[in-house]
């Protein structure tokens, strides 16, 4: 009877040891830095881009889950709370740490590259060494503005 109870408690502490060692190792999703998509980000959302319409043109008040809040007349940026709007819809749109299956890097993405197959906009980023689409990736891997840039 005593060897029994020896063996379920080495057991037992070999599985807590391996959950433990398993959780110590599990990657911590970055933050998601409101600053760094304020100022990089959203810009990105304005930008024209050749042969396509700027995103906020077709994502304004739109009825799908890429929603941007709706400027003012004559604004060529949004306003503080509009920023922060937009910040919590587009946080919902990325996994934190993985670029590769976050929604916002891959519907625009061209499918040859790992993106969706449909669009109705267009492929916006035809490779992920585009400077637009790396900035998207740089913020869901946690990017800081005072983060080095690579």
């Amino acid at each position: 009877m005593p060897s029994r109870a020896f063996i379920i408690i080495a057991v037992l502490a070999v599985a807590v040891l391996a959950v433990s060692k398993s959780n110590t190792t599990a990657q911590v999703a970055p933050k998601l830095d409101y600053e760094f998509f304020k100022s990089r980000v959203e810009p990105v959302f304005l930008s024209k881009r050749p042969d396509h319409a700027r995103c906020y043109v077709c994502h304004a008040e739109s009825n799908n889950a890429f929603r941007l809040e709706k400027l003012s007349p004559n604004a060529r940026s949004w306003t503080e709370e509009q920023s922060l709007r937009n910040f919590e819809m587009v946080s919902i749109l990325v996994n934190p740490g993985d670029p590769d299956t976050s929604r916002l890097l891959q519907h625009p993405l061209a499918p040859e590259v790992g993106g969706d197959v449909f669009h109705s906009g267009g492929r916006q980023f035809l490779s992920k060494r585009d400077p637009a689409w790396r900035t998207l990736a740089a913020w869901v891997n946690g990017a800081t503005l005072a983060s080095p840039k690579k």
